[in-house]
């Protein structure tokens, strides 16, 4: 990071960060738990381990969403979904070819 340079030669090439691509479904291994803290006592059902772009994530997170019927977001690389779905996501997600396994 460069503030600032009195160089006027100084030839500056900002790069900008790129997403990664988001590898196949067969390559991902998505951890699927569930979390009862700091939620008052409620139960969600987290997919954790994507790696990939932000925009297949949330596609992802509201493709699981609606083939559960429930509410959710997509947070800090989390699908978040709210109740304990674990066994109906890891079959949806097996089924569209993620090696997902739940993980408690």
């Amino acid at each position: 990071m460069l503030v600032y340079s009195t160089n006027p030669h100084l030839n500056l090439q900002l790069q900008e960060q790129q997403e990664a691509e988001t590898p196949a479904p067969a390559k991902q291994k998505l951890l699927v738990g569930i979390d009862r803290r700091q939620r008052a006592g409620k139960q969600v059902t987290l997919v954790s381990g994507f790696t990939g772009k932000k925009d297949d994530l949330e596609a992802l997170g509201k493709t699981l969403k609606g083939k559960c019927g429930v509410g959710g977001s997509v947070k800090e690389g989390q699908i978040i979904i709210q109740g304990d779905c674990r066994d109906k996501v890891v079959t949806l997600l097996q089924n569209m070819g993620y090696q997902a396994k739940r993980s408690n």
